[in-house]
């Protein structure tokens, strides 16, 4: 029994963004229904290197109106540990993902889950976007220039017809080069932060502990994904603004605790009754998506294992289908 190693790259090329939206959509799905096993992501604070392991589990079984549906395990290791690029010259996250067989536990593939959560977050922000903007939308705004800015533009691009992209970030030259780069696909252009806000569809992307987006600079209609916050204490969208807005969240009980209304929801200042519906329910048709009714929109996103799990789907099948990656006997038979 053969285990595939997929490295960064070759997660890239077999990770179509399409694909990933599609499947993280069925994990959505796939949750709310109750088809998935997910516990509660597990923390390692490692206040000594001022960083943190996160350890995400999860199995989910996919419904297709084909009768070709299917079922996947897996497990994302993943660190944090902001000061690494001026400490060590490495990326603040990275990831590793073991893919397996829920039949008989074998371990499919070993691959890299840094790229892999670069697209499932996208995705993720992606499935809300269509389920909760303006069906028009064609202005994005980006709040952090980073490598998940791109991510937000790839996967928002297959559910609306962005045409102008306004990106701030405290970086003048990242957001200078985030402009340059994507340039040959939307009209894109640095701007400051209300400027961004102001768009159709908005991603904030930061890891802020103080808001940095007013709710009077938020456009009437504007749909938020929250993805910047991960942890307790981070906190980018004022509270004002929350509490106006329509708010979607991925998973009730992760965001409470770590996702963009935890500061407010642990002051007393956000209660449960503020929370409209989790991501997946909205997918389902059980809970409503934007309406004619509503203004601002936000979906706050923590981050889930079953995304991961979906998105390693795509993954290792179209990868083991052309023959890509390493094969190793990692099992010794």
């Amino acid at each position: 029994m053969e285990t595939l190693l997929l490295d960064a790259d070759v997660v890239d090329e077999h990770s179509p963004m399409p694909a990933v939206v599609d499947a993280v959509r069925d994990a959505f799905a796939a949750h709310a229904r109750g088809d998935a096993v997910m516990p509660p992501k597990s923390y390692v604070d490692l206040p000594q290197y001022d960083g943190d392991f996160r350890s995400m589990p999860a199995y989910l079984s996919v419904e297709s109106g084909s009768g070709d549906g299917w079922d996947a395990a897996g497990l994302k290791w993943v660190n944090s540990h902001p000061e690494n690029p001026r400490r060590h010259d490495l990326p603040t996250v990275m990831a590793t993902m073991c893919y397996s067989d829920p039949e008989t536990g074998v371990p499919l593939a070993i691959m890299d889950g840094t790229t892999l959560t670069t697209k499932r977050t996208g995705a993720a922000a992606a499935v809300a976007t269509d389920h909760l903007a303006v069906r028009d939308a064609t202005t994005l705004g980006l709040v952090g220039a980073g490598v998940q800015a791109h991510a937000q533009l790839d996967a928002i691009l297959t559910v609306r017809p962005i045409e102008t992209v306004i990106v701030a970030d405290a970086d003048a030259e990242r957001a200078r080069a985030f402009v340059e780069a994507v340039g040959d696909r939307v009209d894109a252009r640095v701007g400051s932060i209300p400027e961004a806000v102001a768009c159709d569809v908005v991603s904030t992307t930061t890891p802020v502990r103080d808001p940095i987006v007013d709710a009077d600079a938020v456009g009437d209609h504007t749909h938020v994904n929250a993805v910047g916050a991960d942890a307790p204490g981070k906190h980018e969208l004022a509270d004002d603004l929350l509490a106006a807005a329509k708010l979607v969240v991925d998973d009730q009980e992760q965001c409470t605790h770590s996702g963009e209304i935890n500061v407010p929801y642990a002051a007393g200042r956000l209660t449960d009754d503020d929370i409209h519906a989790e991501l997946g329910a909205v997918v389902l048709g059980e809970a409503t998506g934007r309406t004619d009714a509503d203004g601002v929109t936000v979906f706050d996103s923590t981050g889930l294992a079953v995304q991961d799990v979906a998105a390693a789907h795509v993954v290792y099948e179209r990868a083991s289908a052309a023959g890509a990656g390493v094969p190793f006997d990692l099992l010794g038979r």
